[in-house]
């Protein structure tokens, strides 16, 4: 199958899915065409080593050009006519979108000018429903993206309940999970970071986001600082970068732990840092799905995560992890001292934590349910 991918390129859990899915989707036999503003992070390991070069995917840019007239640049309808003219040239058998808008509406717009004959398959991965559609001048346009497309998924049970509900969308909705590639996420012999990072053998924790507020990396800043007052050691290793990352830095200063507290910022390399973890934490206010707690599992790291959205569906508490009440700063703390000072409890989840991600979210279980979806709208 000849395919189109068109996601955000930046550092973030869809531009992750979505990249991995093509290298994925390629290595099955299909042609994958990356169609976006600028190479997306996760693709950039292709064509470094003669080993990691697939020669059946394709980025395609879309460029900009600015011009007084216009205040804002004209990004939808730019991506729409590169949608437009890889379809054409390429003979595109379908466009994935990854997120309503704006994604799935340029590809609607590139599949009206090609007289229908592109097939349009929408992935909902959340911040598109909870957060731009909840804008009333975007609403129609969201309702509209998803009705109009012929297959629309979404990355957890909890984001279709949550657009049908919010839209009242009647478009049938196939609930496909995040999924990780083991080969990079597992367990990896991290002991030289960890003691680079953690010379006094303190515990670390750690934290991997795009640091926007809906993370609510503070709340886990605080709840770091609870547990140093217990007189545990311990070093707290925040990886990824974002607007609230200054904030961040100077609340960690504020409350005295700066010293313990290390932001190492955007890190393609993740298995490493996470291998060396104790416990991971995600404290979260909106998240659909929760990629990056799934990661850490996947390396042997039990999770404590906030209740909200699909993070539920990811870490089962008290077996993975634990999950606390979004907000409660004091809970946060209490359950991963429990991970930090119980050894015995610590390595029951970690092997449990393994044997979930990866009894149930590898690429090779995931990626059949994608090509299911695709055989689905092409028969349309």
């Amino acid at each position: 199958m000849n395919i189109g991918i068109t996601c955000y390129p930046t550092y973030g859990g869809s531009g992750v899915v979505a990249t991995e899915l093509g290298k994925s989707l390629a290595q099955r036999g299909h042609k994958v065409h990356f169609i976006t503003y600028a190479l997306p992070m996760r693709l950039t390991a292709i064509g470094r080593a003669a080993d990691s070069y697939i020669d059946n995917i394709f980025y395609h840019e879309v460029e900009m050009s600015t011009y007084p007239l216009f205040e804002f640049p004209l990004y939808s309808m730019a991506l729409a006519s590169k949608m437009v003219e890889v379809a054409r040239y390429e003979k595109l058998d379908l466009l994935h979108a990854h997120y309503a808008i704006p994604h799935a509406t340029s590809a609607l717009l590139a599949k009206q000018i090609l007289q229908g004959k592109l097939k349009i398959v929408t992935t909902l991965h959340g911040t598109d429903i909870t957060l731009v559609g909840q804008e009333p001048s975007f609403e129609p346009l969201m309702k509209f993206s998803i009705e109009s497309s012929d297959v629309v998924t979404s990355v957890s049970e909890f984001l279709k309940r949550e657009t049908i509900d919010k839209y009242g969308v009647e478009k049938d909705i196939i609930a496909i999970p995040n999924f990780i590639d083991t080969d990079v996420f597992r367990p990896v012999d991290a002991r030289n970071l960890r003691r680079l990072l953690a010379p006094g053998e303190e515990k670390i924790l750690v934290h991997v986001s795009n640091f926007r507020a809906v993370k609510r990396v503070a709340d886990a800043i605080r709840a770091f600082k609870i547990i140093l007052d217990t007189g545990i050691k311990a070093k707290f290793i925040l990886v990824g970068d974002g607007p609230d990352r200054g904030e961040c830095e100077a609340l960690a200063r504020e409350l005295g732990i700066w010293q313990q507290t290390r932001f190492l910022g955007k890190q393609a390399e993740l298995s490493s840092i996470l291998s060396m973890s104790d416990v991971f934490l995600i404290p979260s206010g909106n998240e659909s799905f929760g990629l990056s707690a799934l990661e850490a599992m996947a390396c042997g790291v039990p999770v404590v995560s906030s209740d909200i959205g699909g993070l539920p569906e990811v870490n089962v508490d008290g077996k993975t992890g634990f999950i606390v009440k979004m907000g409660d700063v004091d809970a946060l703390a209490k359950k991963t001292l429990l991970l930090l000072t119980d050894a015995a409890l610590h390595e029951r989840m970690s092997k449990a934590a393994i044997a979930h991600a990866t009894g149930n979210f590898t690429k090779e279980q995931i990626v059949p349910y994608y090509e299911n979806a695709y055989e689905k709208a092409m028969s349309m």
